[in-house]
């Protein structure tokens, strides 16, 4: 393929090019972010039995119908239920049992009076004690029925749901100590380059630190996945063919930075043409246009930019969908709001800008406004770091002057969220 194609083509194509991996078993504790395989039952009612909402005591209503602040009314009290325990006796006319929040319901009981709506006219409150109510109560008040959330056999939590610590409670709950779950993208993380050299080392005359590969790391593990560090390949095709060989043997996902542009010695794209095949080299868009798509031994490639924000750019916008379409999600985009631009933006036409900018509530309360979020130079990601959107121009426009609505993407916010 040849010249730049759309941010929509290219995204057509990568994730034409991933599918959901399969499934493995994990314990639950292990499962927070993950994403369900297949539908989880519960092996229970929940609640297990009528249980109390309350501290208090349960009651027949019929025997409070009368009673108020004004005019209590003495019941006696037989039974002490603690949550955990079990009393097999019955509530009669006249009498009253203590019960802790979460104890079961005794029979004859039909509500529950809280413990504040209550006067010991002797006794401690617990068995033989006069308790005296000033509340009148509907017959159900303050009882949690049984399988008043969740029936037996019901679904809990479904296929492709992201597991969320509400869902581990719910899970733990049902009777799940493992669950099914969509195996995490292992993908391979290779930075290029000659100039490069480790963080830790202090960068000599030409050099530069690889904070890529330790940026596109996280990005990898901010979307689900497994980030697989290679070491810092150098400018060479044979090099470049060796270390694309070992990450399709050991990955479901091959990451690149630096390399994909045509000089002398960028060696993504024809390492790609000679062991694999490649899908497209250069997308109409800024920060990041020769964007590179191939795979090898079938395993799909992303070349991004060397530059730093170009690299985060072409993650968020190409490879953070894929991986998301890895895992079984159904919603693959940062949600999109509308807002007003704080400051005249001019731009080339003829590509789609992603500019950094940080998103606030507008001065007059109404909608939001946006502005961008410091230099949008592609070397720098400082710019990305204060910010918490892109703020997207379309490739035919020049001139945004202050006050036009844009559209942003939001990076602080899931996919799949309503806003």
């Amino acid at each position: 393929m040849t010249g730049p194609i759309s941010v929509e083509q290219a995204r057509q194509h990568v994730l034409s090019m991933v599918r959901v991996l399969d499934s493995e078993r994990i314990s639950l504790s292990e499962s927070l972010g993950r994403v369900l395989a297949e539908d989880a039952l519960s092996d229970i009612d929940v609640a297990p039995f009528d249980n109390s909402a309350m501290d208090g005591f349960a009651v027949r209503a019929a025997d409070l119908a009368l009673a108020s602040s004004e005019q209590p009314m003495a019941l006696d009290v037989i039974a002490d239920i603690p949550a955990g325990t079990w009393w097999d006796g019955r509530v009669g006319p006249g009498q009253a049992a203590r019960i802790m929040t979460g104890a079961p319901v005794p029979s004859g009981a039909d509500a529950v009076v809280m413990v504040e709506l209550t006067e010991k006219l002797s006794g401690d409150g617990g068995v033989h004690s006069k308790v005296a109510f000033s509340h009148a109560p509907e017959a159900g008040e303050h009882i949690r029925r049984r399988g008043e959330e969740v029936s037996c056999g019901d679904v809990v939590a479904a296929a492709g749901e992201r597991i969320g610590p509400a869902t581990v409670g719910l899970l733990a709950a049902t009777g799940h100590a493992s669950i099914a779950v969509i195996r995490a993208p292992r993908v391979a993380v290779l930075s290029t380059g000659d100039e490069l050299v480790e963080i830790d080392q202090k960068p000599g005359p030409g050099k530069i630190r690889n904070s890529n590969s330790y940026s596109l790391a996280a990005q990898v593990q901010a979307a689900g996945g497994i980030a697989l560090r290679y070491g810092i390949v150098p400018d060479d095709l044979s090099a470049t063919s060796a270390a694309f060989a070992q990450a399709a043997a050991e990955a479901d996902y091959i990451i690149t930075s630096g390399g994909v542009s045509v000089g002398e010695f960028d060696f993504i794209k024809p390492a790609l043409e000679k062991i694999g095949r490649l899908e497209f080299h250069q997308v109409a868009m800024r920060p990041g246009a020769p964007q590179t798509m191939g795979s090898v031994n079938g395993v799909p490639v992303f070349g991004l930019p060397g530059n730093p924000t170009s690299s985060f750019v072409g993650f968020e916008i190409f490879v953070r969908p894929a991986l998301r379409k890895m895992q079984g999600l159904a919603e693959l985009d940062r949600p999109k709001v509308t807002a007003t631009l704080l400051h005249d933006v001019r731009k080339k036409p003829g590509r789609r800008y992603y500019l950094r900018g940080r998103l606030a509530a507008a001065q007059d309360g109404a909608g939001l406004s946006v502005e961008l979020s410091g230099s949008q130079s592609s070397a720098l990601l400082t710019a990305a770091h204060r910010g918490n959107c892109f703020i997207v121009l379309e490739q035919g426009e020049s001139s945004f002057p202050a006050g036009t609505q844009v559209e942003c993407l939001r990076l602080d916010v899931e996919e799949g969220v309503a806003l």
